[in-house]
């Protein structure tokens, strides 16, 4: 009886291979880009969560083809099977950007480092094809469109080419921070000791540079006469005739 494995995609959004227990489906699982985990739960294979969906549907569909061709019994769901899938249904209904941008979102808060936070955030930052790029050339052929369609709408067109503009200045307050965030989490090499008693104990006994001050302009000038203990110069009685 062949060996049943079943390919599913969880509610954290990690695709999993369960029933992959011997050494052949398993290494087909590996080859195709699942990673091998072995617990107390039994062996399996999962993908990451932050595997971008269409990786997920091609790693899923490459393994069922492989474990099929091998004679092992695949089940394996149409939203992961590339010759079955149906166009997604997003969340958002037609604003299937603003669902893309949320997955994004997902895989950010979702990051276990910096490097996967990096790649995270890299499809929003990539200079050619990140959203942000995307999001500046639209804003950008919308005020063109506003102008070629009425002459009279310059101040809207202008809007949104100021627009545009913004979202450019964004991208160049974060150009370059890909080795920034990759290091992010990292231990820092910088180490300040936190001040002992006996600092605090010399800080508060050490004399102030305005005190030191005054003590060396009162010891360059000589005084005159003795001073009195309301600081005036005291005077020797004479007596009287």
């Amino acid at each position: 009886m062949p060996t049943s494995i079943t390919i599913t995609s969880e509610f954290s959004g990690s695709v999993v291979a369960k029933g992959a227990t011997d050494d052949l489906s398993a290494q087909l699982l590996r080859h195709a880009g699942f990673k091998q985990i072995d617990d107390w739960h039994g062996r399996r294979h999962r993908l990451p969560t932050t595997t971008p969906l269409a990786d997920q549907v091609a790693i899923a569909s490459h393994a069922a083809e492989m474990l099929r061709a091998a004679r092992y019994d695949v089940t394996l769901p149409p939203s992961l099977d590339t010759a079955r899938m149906s166009p997604p249904v997003h969340a958002l209904g037609p604003y299937a950007a603003g669902a893309e941008l949320l997955s994004i979102t997902d895989q950010i808060r979702a990051a276990e480092d910096g490097a996967s936070l990096q790649r995270a955030v890299d499809h929003l930052l990539h200079p050619e094809h990140g959203a942000l790029e995307r999001v500046r050339e639209a804003l950008e052929a919308a005020g063109e469109q506003v102008n070629d369609l009425d002459d009279d709408a310059y101040a809207l067109a202008d809007r949104f080419g100021f627009a545009s503009e913004f979202v450019s200045s964004a991208q160049s307050e974060l150009v370059d921070s890909e080795a920034e965030l990759r290091r992010v989490g990292a231990a820092s090499t910088s180490y300040s000791p936190a001040p002992t008693v006996r600092d605090h104990r010399g800080a508060a006994l050490a004399t102030s540079p305005a005190a030191n001050q005054a003590k060396v302009s009162s010891a360059s000038i000589s005084p005159s006469a003795p001073c009195s203990a309301t600081g005036h110069p005291s005077r020797t009685s004479t007596p009287r005739r």
